[in-house]
């Protein structure tokens, strides 16, 4: 398994730090989207990046915040549900690896937790020509706004079965994407996936979630190449 790699990401007006896993031969990229009051070291989000690494896929683990934005937020709460605000950062994020001589030419798919999942839905509908791939977990998909019609690529959503006003939120944004999707609810799951075998269930069906439409993207582009 390839050890992360640090990032500091300079973007338009700021700097952000990453971490990079890097498998050799990868063949697509995930991007991951913390939520509320976490950061790019979530536990929960690092596991799943381990579990990705070990199919081959590529990870990038960022801070949404700087982190003067951190401890106003950490105190006021005020930036965590600006999904305008992150949504920005995270398309700037996209629009770095475009740039990036290691990481351009993969395909680009979308992890995002809770608020994160908001955020990754915005930019999925900014980017919808870059964004090949969205998984959603626990999602606060109340927050996207008119962005969630425009979501173009494969989305999974998975929710706790015992988080239910999330998954009825979930249920509501069902009926309203209008791409290829799917929703996957975890039985005995709340909402943070703390028990036992409910986040190894949520990275198994992430991972096959991109590998089904990343990969599949991937070997289009290596075999036209």
């Amino acid at each position: 398994m390839p050890e992360a790699e640090f990032r500091c990401l300079e973007l338009p007006g700021v700097e952000l730090s990453a971490d990079l896993r890097l498998p050799a031969n990868a063949r697509a990229l995930v991007i991951f989207v913390h939520g509320s009051g976490s950061a790019r070291l979530s536990p929960r989000n690092q596991y799943v990046a381990d579990v990705l690494a070990l199919q081959g896929l590529a990870s990038l683990l960022f801070d949404l915040l700087t982190e003067p934005e951190q401890r106003l937020d950490n105190l006021s709460g005020v930036l965590r549900f600006d999904i305008s605000l992150l949504a920005r950062r995270l398309i700037d994020v996209i629009d770095w690896v475009g740039r990036d001589r290691e990481l351009y030419s993969l395909p680009i798919g979308l992890f995002g937790a809770s608020t994160g999942a908001a955020t990754a839905m915005v930019a999925a509908a900014e980017r919808a020509s870059v964004i090949r791939a969205v998984v959603s977990q626990g999602g606060r998909t109340d927050l996207v706004g008119p962005a969630l019609t425009r979501v173009k690529a494969p989305t999974l959503q998975i929710v706790g079965a015992q988080d239910p006003l999330i998954l009825g939120l979930n249920r509501r944004s069902k009926q309203i994407l209008g791409c290829e999707q799917r929703l996957e609810v975890v039985e005995r799951a709340t909402h943070l996936f703390e028990e036992p075998g409910t986040l190894e269930e949520v990275a198994r069906l992430a991972g096959d979630w991109f590998e089904q439409n990343l990969r599949t993207t991937a070997m289009c582009a290596y075999e036209s190449s």
